[in-house]
């Protein structure tokens, strides 16, 4: 009965070792620079496009599978969107996205890695300031960037985000975003 216990507790601490080393829990927020894409006209009045600084923040795994390639999904609050201007006036149009990008990570270093994937964001809130709620409920999107390890446990990314849908009922626009980030692995 002892040789069990014991090949159990040898068993389970294995088990949370590599556990450890192959699958990684933590947290990012960061700045958005976005603009929405298209011919920006709205119902068919033509307006002007200039792009909004947001915030990004939220929860992100790292799952090793190779010694230098990883899966990184990520669960985020993201906020997009664009200013327009049109006859003289100017509003904005803020949505606030629960973002799920799924990055596949190739480490070019120890430190350095190339992140691609896709990404789907379901739209939480809009924001604007002609009080039309056109947004559609459902963004999907590519991403493509560049992470770098500071230490073991702290990291940098930047990462571009460009819409393929689009993101308005009303107008033939799709987000686009760039985004700086740090973050933190526990």
């Amino acid at each position: 009965m002892k040789k069990i216990i014991l090949v159990a507790v040898l068993f389970i601490a294995t088990s949370a070792t590599m556990q450890a080393q192959f699958l990684r829990f933590g947290v990012k927020a960061g700045v958005n620079f976005a603009n929405q894409t298209g011919d920006g006209a709205f119902n068919g009045i033509a307006v002007d496009k200039e792009g909004i600084t947001s915030y990004h923040a939220g929860l992100v795994a790292e799952i090793k599978l190779l010694e230098k390639f990883s899966i990184q999904p990520e669960l985020l609050y993201s906020t997009q969107g664009a200013s327009y201007k049109a006859a003289g006036q100017e509003f904005k149009n803020k949505l606030g996205y629960l973002s799920i990008p799924v990055m596949a990570k190739f480490y070019l270093s120890k430190s350095f890695s190339l992140e691609l994937g896709p990404q789907a964001s379901f739209l939480l809130s809009e924001k604007n300031d002609f009080n039309v709620k056109d947004s559609k409920t459902f963004d999907f999107g590519l991403n493509a960037g560049l992470g770098f390890k500071i230490t073991d446990n702290i990291f940098i990314q930047g990462r571009y985000g460009i819409g393929l849908t689009e993101a308005s009922k009303d107008a033939d626009v799709k987000n686009s975003v760039f985004q700086l980030s740090a973050g933190f692995m526990f």
